[in-house]
Parts: C-alpha cells; structure tokens; sequence
C-alpha cells in the first residue's frame, strides 16, 4: 500500500478489530478518485465497494427530467456500496465524487464472503447502514422545511468532517445542483455567509473562516446526523 496513504484514513475500516481488517488488507486497492466521475448509474450491477480516505462521494437521485438532488454524501466515515451486503446489489441512485481524492476498493464478492461471518464487520457495516438512512432523512426533511441558508450550512459542515483543511473546491453551480436548488438562491446564501465573515468564496474555492458561526446558522439536521453516527459508533 502506498505510504502516503492508509486504510486507517477510512473511520469505518479503522475501527475494526485487527484480525478481521488483516482478511480484508490484501484485497484492499488504493484507487483514485477524480473530481466529476460517475461511480455507478442507477440499476447498474455494482462491481465493488469504495471505502472513501480523502475523497467525498455524493448519492444522488435523478429525475426523468434530467433533474437531480444529493440525497446522502459519504466520505471517510463510510462505504460506497451498502446495497452490495444487504442484498440487492443495484440501487435506484448514482453516485458521483464531489470532492477528488482517493479511495479503497474491495471487490463485491469480498465484501459478500466477510459479511456472511455475521461477525464484527457485519455489525459495523449494518450500523454505518443505519446512520445513513438517518442522513438521507433528515436531508428530505431539510430539503423540505428549511431554508436555502440553512441548507448550505448543513452542507458546509458535512463537508468539512471530511475534509479538515477547511478548503472546499466547488462552484456554486454545483453546490446547487447538490442541494437541488437555484443557483441564484446558492448565490445569496453565500453572499450572506461571506458578509459575516464566516466563509471566503473565491473562483470555485469555499474556505470556511468561521465554522462555529456555521453551526449556529444551521438546522438541526447537522447535529441529528452527527450525533446518530457517534452514537452507532461509540456503542459498537
């Protein structure tokens, strides 16, 4: 494995016990993940499991129309792929990288042949499972009965958990795109954050200046997805 990076970068994969993550190593491969790449489209047979280091994958649905919205983003804290272990294999959703960065991929058959141990790795890959449902529902509910500020917030600091220089590349045509809104409506919303002093935006680069400023600015929805993923974790 490359000395510059480490599985351990992966919360998901660091926290399991030594002697099931020594089955899983040798069939570990570091992988590269370029900004924009379609992972998989929705109903396509998925091949392998990505378990994200410093990389950010966005889930997202679309539309008949061509429209599309993130319903989850999965980075360092977990897998790409749970649809591989609880038995179906292909999903209605695509997934995209959001952030460019790397990856370690496990083939399917791998990852089948250790959850059918029904041992720790189970557990934990049942678990992470369990917080992102919570996170795509509290993303319908944000969606819903929150603001575009409000939304953006939440965004920005999920992001930043997986990513703590605190430096974001990312237009606003994206952002938008992400949380399913007019682009105009992101443009206000970071114009407000940037008057606050709170966040810097700059030709496609987001620095957050400010994050506790964020979090006051947020909905609840941030800390309801983070305390359900500390909670699934501190308990295993």
């Amino acid at each position: 494995m490359n000395a510059s990076h480490s599985p351990m970068q992966n919360h998901l994969l660091a926290a399991l016990p030594a002697e099931d993550f020594a089955r899983l190593a040798g069939h570990l491969e570091l992988v590269e993940m370029p900004l924009g790449t379609v992972l998989y489209e929705p109903g396509g047979q998925l091949q392998y499991a990505l378990f994200p280091t410093t990389s950010i994958v966005s889930l997202h649905y679309v539309t008949e129309s061509g429209a599309s919205v993130e319903v989850a983003g999965v980075g360092n804290e977990g897998v790409v792929g749970v649809s591989l272990f609880m038995g179906g294999d292909t999903t209605t959703s695509s997934a995209m990288v959001q952030a460019a960065g790397h990856a370690y991929r496990l083939d399917r058959h791998r990852l089948k042949v250790e959850f059918a141990l029904a041992g720790v790795t189970q557990q934990l890959l049942l678990r992470y499972t369990q917080a992102l449902i919570t996170q795509m529902f509290q993303t319908a509910v944000c969606y819903r009965h929150h603001s575009v500020e409000q939304q953006l917030c939440r965004w920005l600091l999920m992001t930043l958990d997986r990513v703590p220089s605190g430096q974001l590349v990312m237009t606003q045509e994206l952002v938008a795109s992400l949380l399913g809104v007019r682009r105009e409506g992101i443009t206000e919303a970071a114009g407000r954050l940037q008057a606050a002093g709170l966040i810097q935006y700059r030709r496609g680069h987001i620095s957050v200046l400010q994050r506790s400023g964020l979090e006051l600015r947020s909905c609840e929805c941030y800390a309801v997805v983070k305390t359900e993923l500390r909670r699934l974790f501190r308990d295993k």
